[in-house]
């Protein structure tokens, strides 16, 4: 495949970012930048390696308002429209782009287990993307010798989570004074939601909830229902195993209420819930306002209770819209035959009839 200059370039800066990555991470040197080291190097090989593929695709990936390229989770969702990232490898880049932010911007503290299943996934994933985008195998490039390894055979993600969790538990035992230590470990777990929730945020308070019911004996399952949808597949052995990240169906998950200890995808009012505004439901979907509202209208939106809600304020009408209605809005324009223009004309012509 002929690249284009650009695209050579990024692929180059992804491929010495992963091999700083998983060098760190394969370090003998127990140093606390060897876990930072790890994803932030990690994360930005995806990020050069998304971007490539979208130049050598003629996608543009700046933003001309802010004269900056887009920023990681932008070039995701341009991926999964482009290169056919699927919804699981975007919940994967999801959920490693928060395990960095915690790094990046202040702590967390992630187990041998978890940061060796995340590593050799994005060795798996970074390999597939490669060759998706490029035709190029990894092995090309790297020898088996600098993949990420471990002593440890690789354990499914759901039994390293409850380890995790047995491990914060004992951490917040009374007179042990490593809270500091668990509030680490807590952060980790909130951020592996990302596989499965878009738009995940983490607060203090988020951690301040589960650290409380942690405290008064609640489950893993009570305090992160989000948690029990994660699953890994791994197959092979040695350097040669691969790891995928996977969702399945868990738990239900409710709404909590704001006395309640769970902090997976909680709010404390529906409109937390509801938190897309009109504005920033077509931002997000890339359409004009007038488009959005289009397309809402197409697909009846503002009539299904799952999409949307609305209330006033000194006689003003404010509508918020959940995720639910961003994934139909989304799917609908994927479809084959979509014209956003037909629709637009289409709900003009019944406005004026």
């Amino acid at each position: 495949m002929r690249l284009r200059r650009e695209s050579r370039i990024l692929k180059e800066k992804a491929l010495a970012s992963l091999s700083n990555a998983v060098t760190a991470f394969n370090s003998p040197q127990a140093s606390a930048s060897r876990t930072t080291v790890s994803l932030m190097s990690t994360q930005h090989s995806f990020e050069m390696l998304l971007k490539g593929a979208l130049v050598q695709l003629k996608v543009d990936v700046f933003d001309r308002d802010a004269d900056m390229s887009f920023g990681f989770d932008k070039c995701v969702n341009l991926c999964k429209e482009k290169l056919g990232i699927s919804e699981q490898e975007a919940g994967y880049l999801r959920m490693l782009a928060k395990l960095r932010d915690a790094e990046q911007h202040w702590y967390g503290v992630v187990s041998e287990g978890i940061l060796y299943t995340c590593m050799r996934a994005a060795v798996t994933l970074f390999d597939e993307l490669l060759m998706r985008a490029f035709g190029d195998p990894l092995a090309k490039h790297f020898p088996d010798r600098i993949l990420p390894v471990s002593t440890h055979p690789p354990k499914h993600i759901q039994t390293l989570m409850d380890e995790e969790f047995t491990q914060v538990r004992e951490l917040l035992q009374p007179g042990k004074r490593l809270g500091a230590e668990a509030r680490g470990r807590i952060r980790t777990l909130l951020a592996l939601q990302a596989l499965e929730v878009d738009d995940l945020r983490i607060s203090e308070r988020d951690i301040d909830r589960v650290e409380s019911g942690i405290k008064r004996g609640d489950k893993l399952a009570t305090l992160i229902p989000n948690l029990a949808t994660i699953g890994t597949e791994v197959t092979g052995e040695g350097i040669n195993v691969t790891v995928h990240f996977t969702k399945h169906d868990g738990a239900p998950v409710r709404w909590a209420k704001e006395d309640e200890a769970a902090a997976a995808v909680k709010t404390e009012d529906p409109w937390k819930k509801y938190h897309w505004t009109k504005g920033r439901l077509a931002e997000k979907l890339n359409l004009s306002t007038g488009y959005a509202a289009a397309l809402r209208w197409h697909l009846k939106i503002d009539e299904d209770d799952s999409c949307h809600i609305q209330r006033f304020h000194n006689r003003t009408q404010i509508d918020g819209y959940s995720d639910n209605a961003l994934k139909k809005m989304r799917a609908a324009m994927k479809e084959p035959g979509f014209e956003v223009r037909k629709i637009y004309k289409e709900y003009r012509l019944r406005k004026k009839s």
